[in-house]
């Protein structure tokens, strides 16, 4: 049996957010197609207030307890997926503060981004590669980005991932295994 680790990041704390429902999906992929054991993070469970450390994550040596609980929780994974909606071409800021608290626990980590939003996320997927390429995490290539209907956007219609991102199963498989192939 593999003891493999990998975090599920959540991009979202908005009020009213399918970010859950959306992780909690890719959670059972994972646990489908590869032996790794799947913990959803919640970034409203974890208070990281913004700047708060007097030196920088690159320097270590962090003194607040909220961020050296954040570091052990990161550094205990063995990868990361990184589950985040678009907003306005970008990822929400909650995800950037968090990757900012952060510095030597992301090196060479693998990761893989799963992005959503009405135009898939794409634009996000990017801005979030490249901070994850500057804190030198592994990228896996493969960036499923799922494209929610206008009525779940505008209208808050709920979503059941089985049925509505059947055609996205492939890429979030692809991108998993791409992920595993890191972790050997």
């Amino acid at each position: 049996m593999n003891h493999k680790s990998v975090l599920l990041i959540m991009g979202s704390t908005r009020a009213g957010r399918i970010c859950p429902i959306i992780t909690e999906w890719v959670a059972r992929i994972g646990r489908s197609c590869t032996d790794f054991s799947y913990e959803l993070v919640d970034l409203s469970q974890w208070p990281l207030p913004m700047d708060d450390e007097p030196g920088i994550p690159a320097a270590g040596g962090y003194i607040q307890p909220h961020t050296q609980a954040w570091s052990r929780k990161v550094a205990s994974a063995d990868a990361v997926v990184f589950v985040t909606p678009q907003y306005n071409w970008g990822y929400p800021a909650t995800l950037k503060n968090a990757i900012d608290h952060l510095y030597k626990e992301w090196n060479g980590k693998p990761a893989a981004i799963i992005t959503y939003g009405g135009h898939g996320g794409g634009k996000c997927a990017e801005q979030l590669r490249q901070v994850a390429g500057a804190v030198k995490m592994q990228l896996t290539s493969a960036t499923p980005a799922i494209t929610l209907s206008s009525d779940v956007i505008k209208n808050g219609s709920p979503i059941d991932p089985d049925v509505d991102f059947k055609t996205y199963v492939e890429s979030v498989e692809q991108a998993l295994h791409q992920l595993a192939t890191f972790m050997v």
